[in-house]
């Protein structure tokens, strides 16, 4: 039966009523479809379907394969097919996001474990090398002192709040690796996030100590985060977080030798409070194989009786704020958001789109 399985791609866009029935048929596997698809690979015998798998960019989604099936060399079939496609879309390193109990199935298709949230979710790829091989690169960047910081900043854009939590981290540690997060699902490109970080950084006293890195896919997002395969919607930001953390924990912070994680206090926003708490649960607890991290709150800087948040210069540049602008941003960031009139008004977003 194996070998009369045909094999096609789907578009969403274009095919409504074949996604409906993928839809149907991800149901009947506990799982949902991802609005983000944006290709399907679906196996059917003599039109039944039988499998499918999606992807949208280099993330592997919505696999699901009927019982009968399973055990006959369907999902490598749906696997390798997902790989070529996404190939051909310059995506040769790829992601997976499923249940732990599905990594036997997996590992038989050519992908690897990364970290595992107990009972929640496996983050895999498809490579023995990948967070190896990105782990071996960082080490280059290993100082060894006996306090070595970090943090991770989107940077949404580089803001006078950011500057003071590296300051305050740079002069309590003996280095610090700062991380710029990669992925462009932020009002702000990565490069030119990236771009106001350092640039920042260059006009800080303590620079000499700072590194300042490009975000890769092992820093994850909450953005870009798949939740398909989750039922309990309400453990989502808390099992995204917690992979975030492990790969940090388990694979970056030994290359590098970090033990302090810095971030800003929370007092207002409850998600990013919780996030902070989730950061001292994934880190500092001694019952996981990596060394533990120490987290350190730093007190946010604050102008007007109100924290400096990145959030805020967004809502001041979409509202032409300029004046109110100017006492939020180091000069880099200043430059860029006033170069011009119409480059001002063409980074004008939503101000509640990207994060701080």
């Amino acid at each position: 039966m194996i070998h009369e399985i045909d094999l096609s791609t789907v578009s969403p866009a274009a095919h409504p009523e074949e996604m409906d029935e993928i839809r149907r048929f991800l149901a009947a596997h506990d799982l949902d479809l991802d609005t983000t698809l944006e290709v399907v690979v679906t196996a059917r015998h003599y039109g039944t379907l039988l499998g499918c798998a999606g992807l949208t960019g280099d993330v592997v989604k919505c696999v699901a394969v009927a019982e009968e099936m399973q055990g006959h060399d369907l999902l490598p079939r749906l696997m390798l097919e997902v790989s070529f496609l996404a190939l051909d879309r310059g995506h040769p390193h790829l992601f997976l996001y499923t249940s732990p109990r599905n990594e036997t199935a997996f590992r038989a298709c050519g992908f690897h474990p990364i970290v595992t949230v107990p009972d929640q979710v496996l983050m895999m790829e498809n490579t023995p090398r990948g967070v190896h091989a990105y782990a071996e690169e960082l080490r280059s960047y290993r100082r060894e002192r006996e306090r070595v910081g970090a943090v991770v900043l989107n940077a949404n854009p580089f803001t006078l709040g950011h500057r003071h939590l590296l300051t305050r981290a740079a002069s309590e540690c003996d280095y610090l690796h700062v991380f710029v997060v990669g992925e462009d699902s932020s009002a702000f490109p990565f490069a030119q996030r990236l771009a106001l970080v350092r640039e920042g950084v260059s006009e800080m006293d303590l620079r000499d100590r700072i590194h300042v890195h490009p975000g890769t896919r092992y820093v994850v997002s909450k953005a870009t985060f798949p939740t398909y395969f989750i039922k309990d919607r309400g453990i989502v930001d808390l099992v995204a977080t917690a992979v975030d953390l492990l790969v940090f924990r388990q694979h970056i912070a030994p290359s590098l030798g970090v033990t302090h994680r810095y971030v800003g206090t929370e007092p207002f926003c409850t998600v990013t409070r919780q996030y902070n708490a989730d950061m001292h649960y994934w880190l500092e607890r001694r019952d996981l194989p990596a060394p533990p991290i120490e987290v350190v709150e730093i007190p946010r800087l604050e102008r007007g009786g109100a924290a400096i948040s990145a959030t805020e210069v967004r809502r001041r540049l979409a509202a032409g704020d300029l004046d109110g602008l100017r006492p939020l941003v180091p000069r880099p960031t200043w430059q860029l958001l006033t170069s011009s009139p119409a480059s001002a008004r063409a980074l004008a977003p939503s101000p509640t789109s990207g994060g701080a």
